[in-house]
């Protein structure tokens, strides 16, 4: 049986003490708020418990690779998540999901199978919510850092080229979140 709590503190301690300072956005907060989301989807859908529990190891390995490297760090979480979880008695075919659910999260998202479509979803949660632009905002700091969006005025086309491409995949996030993301895409829209 493996061990879920186990892989989820093993990795949480971790990302809690070995995080950049500078990763504004996805730090040890962005994991916790990508949990909430994703067992809030998973319990509208009525996903059994079992798959609930990979769902949340795999959102707590979501951004571990944030820890060695910034640019496909998904590569390395899933790395890492195949490192750690054969000793917590995950199954070969329990990480292979798990690797499948992190990779769901890589912009542009492609998920497969609806756990990978809850994560993904629950990644970008906050789009639809009234908090996505003081979140937003934390985002363009930590790219600022690490990958060069220099000015506001770029990191507002950035945000509406993607919102503008983005949909959410899970019934819930259609209904509770895209009308929200909408409004804030057209007022960045209205900002340019």
């Amino acid at each position: 049986m493996p061990e879920y709590d186990k892989a989820e503190d093993f990795i949480l301690t971790r990302l809690k003490n070995e995080l950049s300072p500078t990763l504004y956005y996805h730090g040890y907060h962005h994991t916790l708020d990508v949990m909430k989301a994703a067992i809030t989807i998973a319990g509208s859908l009525n996903i059994f418990i079992d798959d609930t529990k990979l769902l949340r190891v795999a959102v707590a390995f979501h951004d571990a690779g944030f820890i060695y490297i910034y640019k496909n760090h998904e590569m390395k979480s899933c790395e890492m998540a195949r490192e750690a979880l054969p000793s917590m008695n995950f199954s070969k075919e329990e990480i292979e999901r798990i690797c499948g659910m992190i990779m769901a999260t890589k912009i542009p998202q492609q998920p497969v199978t609806l756990l990978e479509q809850i994560i993904a979803d629950a990644d970008l949660d906050y789009l639809g919510r009234d908090d996505s632009e003081s979140i937003a905002q934390t985002l363009f700091e930590e790219l600022k850092v690490h990958a060069n969006v220099a000015s506001l005025t770029e990191w507002n086309k950035l945000q509406i080229n993607f919102l503008s491409d983005h949909t959410y995949f899970t019934t819930y996030s259609n209904l509770i979140r895209a009308s929200k993301k909408q409004q804030y895409l057209q007022k960045l829209l209205q900002k340019n």
